[in-house]
């Protein structure tokens, strides 16, 4: 059996998940990584739709205020489409048995396909009643979301929860709910890739390639290299004990299955982005060079 000792592998930080008590409320990391997400995906959003070098001709066709305002229609997608996504593609046959747990997300469980589902019609209906191009919402949605998947995997790790599979590397850690083999940190190799790496590219194909030009081509990107992080992790990572491995003993997981219409969605989206050039709109707001 491997052993901690064995290996000389790193030790697992043992964080609280609540990082504030009181009385009897209890505030915890993985509700502040939501919050955290979302502040800093909308603080990014209002920057990228206030800088007019990223759009053709200096004009965003979003407002600053669109954008403040838009922040209650995310916040509800994500956590009723991630919480959604998390009952039907994962966890039904518990949650049928419990119907309570649906409503204790302080808990985990949450799906990220789910979760952008949710966002997608959030999304779908603000543009409708608010005049938004869609696309380009989206595109400056997308350019945001690595905030709150790279906060959202480190709350993952200080829960314990989402380990990899048992491995002899020598940055494997034994997690205090998954028995005592060492396992990949797999929770760290997503908010690597799925946070800082994918924020880097999107921001090199919102400034390096002015891609908030051509609407849908920075979401296609987005959406293309998460399925691909997310089926290479998927590798690593254990399945949900519930589902386990849907096809032989080692491969194809429910998250390798959910990732690859993402693949075909994304290289859809960045095969037919074109150029496009806004109108200034009537309540357009004072922009910032």
């Amino acid at each position: 059996m491997l052993t901690q000792a064995a290996f000389g592998l790193l030790t697992y930080p043992q964080i609280d998940p609540v990082f504030l008590q009181i009385g009897p409320i209890a505030l915890r990391w993985y509700g502040l990584a939501y919050v955290a997400g979302i502040l800093c995906g909308w603080m990014y959003g209002r920057y990228l739709v206030s800088t007019p070098r990223l759009w053709p001709n200096g004009v965003s066709p979003i407002t600053r205020t669109q954008i403040d305002d838009f922040i209650v229609w995310i916040t509800i997608g994500i956590v009723a489409g991630g919480r959604l996504g998390s009952i039907f593609f994962y966890d039904f046959d518990r949650i049928a048995a419990d119907p309570l747990s649906a409503f204790r997300i302080w808990e985990g469980g949450m799906s990220f396909h789910g979760g952008l589902i949710g966002v997608t019609i959030a999304m779908l209906l603000f543009c409708r009643t608010q005049k938004v191009p869609f696309f380009s919402l989206v595109d400056v949605v997308a350019a945001s979301v690595p905030f709150g998947l790279f906060f959202g995997r480190i709350a993952n790790f200080i829960n314990g929860e989402l380990w990899g599979a048992p491995t002899s590397v020598s940055w494997a850690m034994v997690f205090p709910h998954a028995g005592p083999e060492p396992r990949h940190p797999s929770q760290l190799y997503e908010a690597a890739l799925e946070g800082i790496v994918l924020f880097l590219v999107l921001r090199f194909v919102t400034h390096g390639l002015k891609g908030l030009g051509r609407p849908r081509l920075t979401a296609g990107v987005f959406i293309f290299l998460y399925g691909c992080a997310r089926i290479f992790v998927e590798f690593f990572r254990m399945p949900d004990a519930q589902l386990g491995y849907l096809l032989g003993t080692s491969w194809v997981t429910m998250g390798m299955i959910l990732s690859v219409p993402m693949l075909l969605v994304g290289i859809w989206a960045v095969a037919t982005a074109k150029p496009r050039v806004y109108e200034p709109r009537a309540d357009a707001e004072p922009s910032r060079a």
